[in-house]
């Protein structure tokens, strides 16, 4: 992929969003649009951001995500096994630790997650901690891709840990504080965005081409979905947490003067 070639195929991305934008503005609202130098400016330094962005992935993250799966699956690099034996799931055990740990790294990063949190944080008045919201994301994240990967060593089918994952997030939506619901939801989609999902299409597809026996078709995809699932669990786990944290805070503090008030008539009725 050339750098002209991007630029070009990027602009042609652009151009629909940017004409619809500038349609409803003149056409529907009918209304000049307010600091416009200053919003083409922009559109400008997101098309040549997107276009450097595109090129960085094919020559950098997309080679990295297969050269690894590449390398912690070689024979050389795993335990050595005794002749006409079968590998074991744990002796993958390398993939599962960088899985993980490339997973909450590259979610803490991620550009829109921190958006997303600081906003949050800013709407609830302080009720949600950015950090520690960014950190529940973070660990679903990385255990959904640590999953993903262990699914694909395994070569078990994708639909019964989506279907086992959907009734857990069903469970706790359930049981839930109704104002993080939406949030979590939309924290797993926030998530499989701009920096992670090139590292896990290409570790996926990676494992599924050198682990004997699977298919890069059939077990190479999936590990996004599993990615985007387990954030929606961790971030309602978190708030389930702090509502119990919460209500044990404000229970104790509502018996203290009842506590205080035992304890002085007891003394009083000692003398």
């Amino acid at each position: 992929m050339t750098l002209i070639t991007t630029f070009w195929g990027t602009l042609l991305d652009i151009l629909p969003i940017a004409t619809i934008v500038f349609g409803f503005q003149y056409l529907v609202i009918r209304k000049p649009v307010k600091h416009l130098p200053q919003i083409l400016v922009g559109f400008i330094m997101v098309w040549v951001g997107l276009s450097f962005f595109l090129v960085g992935l094919e020559q950098a993250l997309f080679p990295m995500g297969e050269l690894m799966a590449t390398q912690l699956t070689h024979y050389e690099f795993l335990p050595s096994l005794a002749e006409g034996a079968q590998r074991h799931w744990s002796d993958y055990y390398w993939v599962y630790i960088f899985a993980f740990t490339i997973g909450a790294s590259t979610t803490i990063a991620e550009p829109s997650l921190i958006a997303v949190s600081i906003k949050a944080g800013e709407i609830s008045g302080g009720t949600i901690d950015p950090l520690m919201l960014r950190i529940a994301v973070a660990l679903g994240m990385a255990f959904g891709i640590t999953l993903g990967a262990w699914r694909i060593v395994m070569g078990w089918p994708l639909q019964w840990f989506v279907f086992a994952a959907y009734l857990l997030v069903i469970g706790q939506t359930l049981r839930s504080p109704r104002s993080i619901i939406p949030l979590a939801f939309d924290s797993g989609g926030v998530t499989t965005s701009t920096i992670t999902v090139p590292i896990i299409a290409a570790l996926g597809l990676g494992l599924a081409t050198e682990i004997p026996g699977r298919s890069p078709v059939m077990d190479g995809f999936g590990m996004i979905a599993l990615a985007c699932l387990f954030p929606i669990i961790t971030v309602m786990g978190y708030a389930q947490i702090a509502q119990w944290r919460a209500t044990r805070r404000s229970t104790a503090n509502a018996s203290s003067p009842l506590k205080s008030k035992l304890v002085r008539k007891g003394d009083h009725d000692a003398f």
